[in-house]
């Protein structure tokens, strides 16, 4: 990719959790129109490696855990250090340690969830507002789920906090409104590390219920989450685009 890396765009990009997986291939998207990128995520190895293959010219990465306040100061600072700005932001980061019914569920488990999914995205969102998006304008763009559009048996926790992000990205387009446009994107199944559990060796089982015939893969994300960051969308703000390969066209059908 570094060969072919387009003239800068000047925009600037933070986006969560993109060491790999779906934030990977938002920050792929992004530095393919010219934009700039700082990624987080938790392992510095993957995210040496995800710098190495995006292009250093282009890219710098910090360390750390979503919900830390402490990490998300720094990343907002190293995003300002290093290129200046920082124009959009991608809440990717997210958590869902626990499989099974929300009656059993482990409190503790469940604010865990809420702290990486959803505070962690205020988090972030208010650092890069005073640093950057207040006086300059931006967008900010929170990956959210389908499982936060309709029930989501034994992932009930990640479902409410997905639904309880889908909120909080209407208030934030509505506070930060007319400089900063705020939306979500709701993916079902897409094919990463993260979400293996769901289709890891029954890929075809899986994928046969989506009207499109197969499952999400992270450049699906990445082309949604350039959109939202673009000019193309600069009437649109305080909605979920759903990315599912048509699997709602399937509710109330037997």
């Amino acid at each position: 990719m570094t060969s072919q890396l387009p003239e800068l765009s000047g925009k600037v990009a933070l986006i969560t959790g993109a060491s790999r997986g779906i934030g990977y291939g938002i920050a792929e998207a992004l530095v393919a129109r010219g934009d700039r990128v700082v990624i987080t995520g938790r392992t510095e190895d993957s995210l040496k490696e995800a710098v190495e293959q995006l292009g250093a010219e282009r890219a710098v990465y910090v360390v750390g855990k979503a919900h830390d306040e402490a990490h998300q100061t720094a990343a907002v600072e190293r995003a300002m250090e290093a290129f200046g700005r920082v124009d959009y932001l991608v809440n990717n980061a997210g958590t869902n340690p626990v499989f099974g019914p929300i009656a059993d569920l482990d409190l503790n488990v469940a604010r865990k969830v809420f702290e990486t999914n959803v505070i962690s995205a205020l988090g972030f969102a208010q650092k890069t507002w005073h640093a950057w998006q207040k006086d300059n304008g931006g967008a900010i763009v929170n990956i959210a789920s389908v499982a936060g559009l309709a029930p989501s048996p034994f992932i009930a926790a990640y479902g409410v906090s997905k639904a309880a992000l889908i909120n909080l990205t209407q208030q934030l387009a509505h506070e930060f409104a007319p400089g900063v446009r705020v939306n979500a994107i709701a993916p079902a199944v897409v094919k990463t590390k993260f979400a293996s559990a769901l289709y890891e060796g029954r890929e075809a089982e899986a994928a046969a219920s989506y009207p499109l015939a197969r499952l999400g893969v992270p450049s699906d994300i990445g082309g949604a989450a350039a959109f939202l960051t673009s000019a193309q969308s600069d009437w649109v703000t305080g909605q979920t685009l759903v990315v599912d390969g048509g699997i709602f066209l399937n509710a109330g059908v037997s």
